[in-house]
């Protein structure tokens, strides 16, 4: 009797596992692309790139120049 109760909780633990596998991965394909399918959508519709891809050929450099000019007291005053 203590031999089908051990075979089922073994049992219980694998079936477990097996749909605990089965649900996660069926959810993290919808994250994956409800969220990246949607922002890649959202970002072709507003023409935006993420990334500056293109090459030109006539640049001595491709640095960006940095904006970090020191701004005054008054302006980052409680700032949060």
């Amino acid at each position: 009797m203590m031999g089908f109760f051990k075979e089922f909780k073994q049992g219980q633990k694998s079936f477990g596992e097996t749909i605990a596998t089965l649900i996660n991965s069926i959810l993290l394909s919808l994250v994956y692309f409800i969220g990246v399918g949607g922002t890649s959508i959202i970002a072709k519709i507003f023409d935006k790139r993420f990334l500056d891809l293109k090459i030109d050929r006539d640049s001595q450099t491709y640095w960006e120049e940095l904006n970090l000019d020191k701004e005054e007291l008054e302006e980052s005053y409680k700032q949060f």
